[in-house]
């Protein structure tokens, strides 16, 4: 058997090896996570690697975590990773890995657990959304007895249930969630139970006591079973589990799901690492069924960040596996990041097809400065803005509390109508669930400019995402809803541009299209996710922006510019999600086009990009699970892909008050409306290369059926390259290239009246000039008579080694990205190619 040094030398420690847990101190051990064949004995594996088995990790079958001395780990390191390499190049030469005789060969996955660290933020609204004022308008008396009379019927005491706005709303009619009437019916969330993973929860609060769930409940934070908040500001956890689960007695107000269980996860009031949030995030899967999750990567505009393949695998391994295979539900709150430009696309766990992201929305209907907008923003539901915030439970025996918001509010509102789904319908998967939320939600403010109309007749908004929940119409249609079919998924090849973005007026477009024999082999029937991976080198990633245009001419939003963003690289391969292009026909062209509209030293290139689809299955008989996530897989195919240069229409002047930099604008700020119809790209024929063009900001229809038309940018003929700039900086270069080929001519002329003069007077120095090929030819030499002469190819070689590109163009510090072919063992410039360092740079 073959053992990188250092690990045969430890095989004899088969002592250690235990599946027992242990305390996981990182100051004298690394740790593994290690996914092993089912048939694979994690404690022979220990003893062969002469590690210590710490046990599995959480629900994730096969999963388990191994840890080694830390003087050592650079040797199992490197043993794990020679296993992953030479797993590669078998399965692309074709070989069965299954039927391997190497032992170590059970191990199918492997990655090195970073240390404990505190990356996720509780998403409570920023301290300038602080409630300052309230409302002192006067509802409607009859408003206000149809409350009372709510309350008398269902026997609500609880003293601040008539500030609970978000219940029933007398002073705004309509904005609320819309859920008394399900009560009245007797849905009240029997039987379902919502985990809520945050900073803790007070099981002692007399409003949660009764429905505490304590076997749902764990505190990953200090190892513990019972999440009591122990910090000062252990409070977010709390409240949200009030929004939920507060009971109806006489404490406080009443949850969304007031008859239904909550069940604290705690995880944010310590450094955590990627085995105990895996772990938190499947915790007592077939107890809990939905796992609110208020926080996310740091919402500050510049922040690019997603859970690690052992997270993604949880999040598969709960939808799979959670509730007997019916599938745990995530709610996920957007994000309170809009005030800085920032975009829920950026956040892997609000991104993720998995996820329910819910974005908010304030009691009078207006759209609260901090929530975020995205392509993958599903709903939104109410929380602070207008005056207002949302009153609920607070830590201590009977303390309430008034101030509760951002999407931190927002998302566990979302998640107890979702519980009141269940409670109605029990057999509801977790993409049920989201087919539901799509079907009932309610669109507002439809003059704002933000919606586009899909194709199935339904609206969609990167501000609202489908419109605001409504929990009687989603507890209605569950009850009668049929079930959908398993899910099934189409996966393009990689499609390989390699081309500079283009900076100003134009971008760069990238087209795959899409066959009904393709999505035929994939038994691909309605259409629901929509993802984009791609691999962008830049030097400042806050300049870039992508669009995504499906062949009925729907744009999603993939990505904005975000002034904020200062980092010197690009997206590495990144994944953008959009709910968009729900229920589209998937069949034609889809387009990605890329943007760098800022005109300055900052520049970049578009490597590769792969795109998938999900959705329905055509036949749920047949169709599999979809395997748990890897790293980057290199056995893709390659395709080169169609590329254009677009020009584009400026953007509207609009601008988004809410950003802190109104002087710094980008093609799109985040809340920049468009408007209904995008229109497609039109195609002209010009002399020399491929010219879309693009109307930014328009939708309808596809390019065939386009007759728009753009200005160009050009001061100069249409054959010349623009070079990405303005008009300006065009005529400065071609002057500027014009003066250096003068120059050059007048220097031949001039070297060439020297020679015939030096004939003319010395007829024995007659030689020509010549180029200097190497730096030890530079020296003096002598000439017939002894004279010292220095030789004419000197002159030349004062540009020696620099091409025209080198001469007039800047240095560019980024190195860039390698594609992932570069990887494959046979490519011979594998060590030359520059870049190679990013291809490890994975989020």
């Amino acid at each position: 058997m073959r053992f990188v040094s250092g690990i045969a030398l430890a095989v004899g420690l088969a002592g250690a090896a235990s599946a027992t847990i242990h305390p996981r101190s990182q100051d004298s051990r690394d740790f593994f996570a290690l996914h092993l064949d089912t048939a694979t004995s994690p404690d022979h594996v220990a003893r062969m690697l002469g590690a210590r088995h710490e046990g599995q990790i959480g629900q994730l079958t096969d999963h388990h975590t191994f840890s080694f001395p830390r003087d050592q780990s650079s040797d199992l390191a490197a043993l794990l990773d020679n296993i992953k390499t030479k797993r590669k190049v078998r399965r692309r030469s074709g070989e069965n890995v299954a039927r391997s005789a190497d032992p170590l060969d059970s191990i199918l996955w492997s990655q090195k657990i970073a240390p404990p660290r505190q990356r996720l933020q509780k998403r409570a609204p920023p301290p300038s959304e602080a409630i300052a004022r309230r409302l002192n308008d006067v509802p409607e008396k009859s408003a206000i007895d149809a409350q009372s009379d709510i309350a008398s019927t269902l026997g609500i005491s609880d003293p601040i249930f008539k500030e609970q706005w978000h219940l029933f709303n007398p002073l705004q009619p309509g904005h609320d969630l819309n859920v008394t009437g399900i009560w009245l019916e007797g849905v009240t969330g029997h039987g379902v139970v919502t985990a809520i993973v945050d900073d803790g929860l007070d099981f002692d609060s007399n409003d949660l006591k009764p429905n505490y769930f304590a076997e749902g409940s764990y505190d990953f934070n200090e190892g513990g079973p019972e999440p009591r908040p122990l910090l000062i500001d252990d409070k977010h956890g709390t409240r949200c589990s009030g929004e939920i689960g507060a009971a109806k007695n006489d404490y406080c107000g009443v949850g969304v799901a007031y008859d239904s269980k909550v069940a604290g996860i705690r995880i944010l009031s310590a450094p955590i690492d990627d085995v105990d949030e895996a772990a938190a995030i499947n915790y007592e899967f077939q107890k809990n069924d939905i796992y609110s999750c208020s926080w996310g990567p740091i919402d500050d505009g510049a922040t690019m960040d997603a859970p690690g393949v052992l997270i993604k695998r949880a999040m598969v391994n709960g939808v799979q596996k959670g509730r007997d295979g019916k599938g745990s539900i995530f709610v996920f709150a957007a994000g309170n990041g809009a005030q800085y430009g920032d975009n829920c696309n950026f956040d892997g766990y609000t991104n993720s097809i998995y996820s329910i992201t819910v974005g908010a929305i304030d009691r009078q209907g207006s759209h609260p400065s901090y929530s975020e907008s995205c392509s993958a923003q599903l709903v939104v539901a109410y929380s602070s803005g207008s005056g207002d915030a949302i009153h609920t439970t607070d830590v201590g025996a009977n303390s309430c509390y008034s101030n509760h918001g951002g999407t931190s509010a927002a998302g566990p509102l979302a998640a107890g109508t979702v519980a009141l789904a269940l409670s109605a319908r029990p057999e509801l998967t977790w993409r049920d669930i989201q087919y539901l939320m799509v079907e009932t939600a309610v669109p507002v403010s439809e003059t704002d400019g933000s919606w586009q109309t899909l194709p199935s007749g339904r609206k969609f908004s990167h501000d609202w995402g489908f419109g605001k929940v409504d929990t009687y119409s989603l507890v209605h249609k569950a009850q009668t809803w049929e079930l959908v079919k398993p899910q099934a998924w189409y996966t393009s090849p990689w499609l390989r541009v390699h081309h500079n973005i283009p900076q100003g007026s134009q971008g760069l477009l990238s087209k795959f299209t899409v066959t009904a024999d393709q999505l035929k082999d994939a038994n691909f029937g309605r259409l629901e996710h929509v993802t984009v991976t791609m691999n962008i080198n830049h030097s400042r990633r806050g300049d870039l922006s992508v669009e995504l245009r499906s062949p009925a001419g729907i744009i999603s939003y993939l990505s904005v510019a975000r002034h904020r963003d200062k980092e010197p690289v690009g997206y590495l391969d990144w994944t953008f999600m959009s709910v968009a292009h729900w229920g589209e026909p998937a069949v034609g062209e889809w387009t990605v086009i890329v943007k760098d509209s800022e005109v300055n030293d900052f520049s970049g290139e578009f490597i590769d990009w792969r795109f998938n689809l999900w959705g329905e299955a055509v036949d749920g008989t047949t169709q599999g699970l979809h395997p748990l996530p890897d790293e980057h897989d290199d056995d893709h195919p390659y395709e080169e892909a169609h590329v254009a240069t677009t020009t584009l229409e400026p953007a509207p002047s609009k601008t988004n008050p809410a950003v802190t930099n109104p002087d710094e604008h980008h093609d799109r700020p985040v809340n920049q409306k468009p408007t209904d119809q995008p229109s497609a790209p039109t195609v002209t024929q010009p002399a020399d290369e491929e010219l879309e063009v693009v109307n930014n900001g328009t939708t309808a229809g596809s390019a065939a059926s386009s007759t728009s038309t753009a200005v160009s940018d050009n001061y100069l003929s249409s054959y010349l390259p623009t070079f990405g700039a303005s008009k300006r900086t065009q005529v400065w270069i071609y002057a500027s290239l014009g003066m250096i080929i003068v120059f050059f001519i007048g220097l031949g002329v001039f070297f060439q009246l020297q020679r015939l003069k030096r004939r003319r007077t010395n007829p024995q120095d007659d030689y020509e000039f010549e180029m200097i090929e190497d730096e030890d030819e530079m020296h003096p030499m002598t000439g017939p008579g002894g004279r010292t002469q220095r030789r004419g190819g000197e002159l030349y070689n004062a540009f020696a080694g620099e091409s025209d590109e080198e001469i007039f163009s800047e240095d560019d510090e980024e190195k860039p990205y390698r594609d992932r072919l570069a990887n494959i063992p046979e490519r011979d410039d594998e060590e030359s190619s520059p870049g190679s360092h990013l291809l490890t740079e994975k989020h």
